[in-house]
């Protein structure tokens, strides 16, 4: 993974990763001829919960959810009531203004498209 670097326990907002009680969403990452493809796991995150940003070539994905259901009582629980956070260092190679990102139904899908100059191109001979 050397066009996508983890950088973990970074701080988001002056306050360390372990102390907000993040967890790290399970992350794919696939090459394509034109780019990468990022894939993250956040179940119970919306549009509204995700916050992504990218700043010196660090992207700092983070996905918030409801802790509670509203107006319930707590019976049971088995998932931790934690917000999700990554943070990747992104090589220069990837096109930063063309990114895109879509969540549906807790899956982060994320196009890294590559420049233009580092994507191979067919020299035709004459």
């Amino acid at each position: 993974m050397s066009t996508l670097t983890q950088n973990e326990n970074r701080t988001v907002n002056g306050i360390a990763a372990d102390q907000r009680g993040y967890l790290s969403p399970p992350v794919n990452i696939s090459e394509t001829r034109d780019g990468y493809v990022l894939e993250a796991e956040m179940p119970g995150v919306s549009k509204d919960g995700l916050e992504v940003t990218l700043e010196d070539n660090e992207l700092t994905i983070i996905g918030r959810r409801p802790s509670d259901v509203e107006g319930a009582e707590l019976v049971y629980r088995e998932s931790r009531p934690r917000d999700f956070k990554r943070v990747f260092e992104l090589d220069p190679a990837i096109d930063a203004a063309r990114i895109t990102a879509k969540i549906e139904q807790g899956i982060l899908r994320m196009d890294l498209p590559k420049a233009e100059r580092v994507k191979p191109r067919k020299i035709t001979v004459a």
